[in-house]
């Protein structure tokens, strides 16, 4: 029970941390699943079973972490308040070709970010973009004025 307590724990924290670091840093995937990706190995290794080296330590610690995910996927497609919590809301960077220097601070990002993306979607000036969003997941849509 030791273990799954420390696993439940250290996912909690690992998803609180993925929050703090920012969308920025995590835009190819979700926060969950890079705990389950990242994690894992660690897991079996020693961090969570510590000196536990058996195969069941092992299998709980792996469960547990499993579990978490799907749990917490579940939560944040059936409340809204829990998938703004874990995963974000949009943001909008640059409205009508102005930067929104608040959110882009609040993101650490700064207008050469922005404008490398919308480059890189085709978008010569930002004095084009009507408005520019950082999605939950980290990505920049752009929306062009007409």
């Amino acid at each position: 029970m030791d273990i799954v307590l420390r696993a439940c724990v250290a996912y909690v924290f690992i998803i609180f941390l993925l929050r703090i670091i920012g969308r920025r840093e995590l835009s190819t995937l979700a926060p969950s699943d890079l705990v389950l990706l990242v994690v894992m190995g660690d897991l079996v290794q020693n961090g969570v079973t510590q000196s536990d080296q058996s195969v069941t330590g092992v299998f709980l610690a792996v469960s547990t972490f499993g579990l978490l995910t799907v749990a917490f996927s579940v939560v944040t497609y059936k409340s809204r308040r829990a998938r703004i919590i874990l995963e974000g809301t949009p943001l909008i960077l640059v409205q009508d070709g102005e930067p929104i220097e608040r959110n882009l601070r609040s993101e650490r990002l700064n207008i050469d970010d922005v404008a490398e993306e919308a480059r890189s979607q085709g978008i010569e000036r930002l004095d084009e973009v009507k408005w520019c969003v950082l999605e939950a997941n980290g990505t920049m849509s752009f929306i062009q004025a007409a």
